[in-house]
């Protein structure tokens, strides 16, 4: 089921997400209906609260972005990020790394917005699979990004919460525009 996207200004994305006891059903299924949902809005990442659940599930898979890189490491050993997609974020918690990287960024509750934001070079994750094991990597790269920017959304934090002041006031236009429910011009 392709589920509508929650837009900026509905409440649920500023909710932190409630830790997911035990895989049921309905996990399995919201899942899929993640994974159907990003797909079917070309995204490469997409959190429990943008379909208005707020959980700490999100699934990300960058396995269509050919134009930038992604990296993981699983024991300090390079592996391929494509045979690991798409991810499972359960519960999920990171740490970061204090080298940071600006790099353009958009999300699927902002249609039509996207700037530079500043993210951790290398991360390392800890979540769970959806049989309760756990999996830790270290990612980098658009992965890297994809992962923190979803896990921001577990917090019920955005990705506008990473501008200064003058680049809040640059797209302050265009957020109004999305709390009208209108389409940001494209330039």
């Amino acid at each position: 089921m392709v589920y509508p996207i929650v837009r900026y200004g509905d409440p649920v994305l500023r909710q932190k997400g409630k830790i997911i006891p035990v895989v049921t059903q309905e996990i399995r299924k919201l899942v899929e209906d993640l994974l159907e949902t990003m797909n079917h809005a070309e995204g490469v990442g997409l959190a429990a609260q943008q379909v208005g659940k707020a959980l700490q599930l999100a699934v990300v898979d960058v396995t269509l972005v050919t134009n930038r890189e992604s990296r993981m490491w699983i024991k300090d050993q390079s592996v391929d990020p494509l045979e690991y997609m798409p991810l499972i974020l359960l519960n999920p918690t990171i740490e970061l790394t204090k080298k940071k990287v600006f790099g353009n960024e958009g999300c699927l509750s902002f249609p039509g917005l996207g700037f530079d934001v500043p993210r951790s070079t290398r991360i390392k994750v800890k979540t769970q699979t959806m049989d309760g094991k756990v999996f830790e990597f270290e990612a980098g790269g658009l992965l890297g990004r994809a992962i923190q920017h979803e896990f921001d959304h577990l917090q019920g934090k955005l990705f506008i919460d990473h501008l200064d002041s003058e680049g809040k006031r640059e797209i302050k236009e265009d957020l109004n525009l999305l709390l009208q429910g209108k389409e940001i011009p494209q330039s």
